[in-house]
């Protein structure tokens, strides 16, 4: 008896250790979201992120948005759902979606984004989010990223790139025996950041990433760009002693997310 206890307990642990039990997907128009920040989780799934490169950036990331009261939603596409592998399986919403496209409003002045992938469905859930920022009232705003609960292709590297080689070589190590295709070829933002290593290049990359705020906020506003707590770089300034600015912020992770921005945010 107890040898077939203990086969048992091997055929637990050895079930899908991330997988939701089954869920309702509210239909965006429910959504409410309260206060003024929101965390937005893209696809967390290893069907695209197959190695879990990003799961523990995710997992850290809801729970940091829990312990400060911030509301979260996971945005889930047709990926069946045992692929979806957040440790937490109650955000305040899930919600379907695609290709990462923002079907309700965020009016929040402060969004947190992690999943992925950053080249795709990520760059969708930005692009949305500025184009809703643009057509509200004009005030800051701050679009935050959790750089090790985002994966990536490494699309955006160039040939030109000085890291293009050392970006080849870690690529080449994670996907080393693994199947063809595009779901294992898979890195966090954040180890992107320690094959690039210095802080310009870094800054060059993630600009590429960003959404093209520069098609859609009118001149009046300021765009910003900060790594962590570095100086901030201003994309474009703008008029005036104190214009609405859009501040894209990338951390290395919400297990450290950094000192609180200013109370201007």
């Amino acid at each position: 008896m107890r040898f077939l206890s203990f086969i048992g307990l091997i055929l637990v642990l050895a079930a899908p250790a991330f997988a939701c039990p089954p869920h309702v997907l509210i239909d965006p128009s429910q959504i409410r979201i309260a206060g003024d920040r929101v965390l937005i989780v893209t696809h967390a799934t290893s069907f695209h992120d197959a190695r879990y490169a990003s799961k523990r950036g995710v997992d850290e990331a809801v729970r940091y948005a829990k312990r400060q009261g911030i509301p979260v939603i996971y945005l889930q596409d047709d990926t069946p759902e045992e692929y979806y592998f957040a440790a937490d399986c109650h955000p305040d919403y899930w919600v379907y979606s695609q290709g990462g496209e923002l079907r309700f409003p965020v009016t929040a002045s402060h969004v947190y984004v992690v999943g992925g992938h950053l080249e795709m469905c990520l760059s969708a859930t930005t692009s949305d989010l500025i184009y809703q920022w643009a057509r509200q009232e004009p005030k800051s705003r701050v679009l935050s990223y959790f750089m090790d609960g985002i994966y990536s292709n490494g699309k955006l590297v160039d040939a030109s790139d000085s890291f293009y080689g050392d970006f080849q070589k870690f690529m080449g190590v994670i996907t080393y025996g693994r199947p063809g295709g595009e779901h294992w070829p898979k890195l966090t933002l954040l180890e992107t950041m320690g094959v690039i290593i210095r802080e310009e290049h870094e800054f060059l990359y993630v600009q590429q990433a960003l959404p093209r705020w520069d098609r859609t906020f009118p001149g009046n506003y300021r765009i910003e760009l900060q790594m962590n707590d570095s100086v901030k770089k201003v994309l474009r300034p703008a008029d005036g002693w104190k214009p609405p600015t859009i501040l894209f912020h990338f951390v290395d992770s919400a297990i450290d997310p950094g000192p609180p921005l200013p109370k201007t945010w």
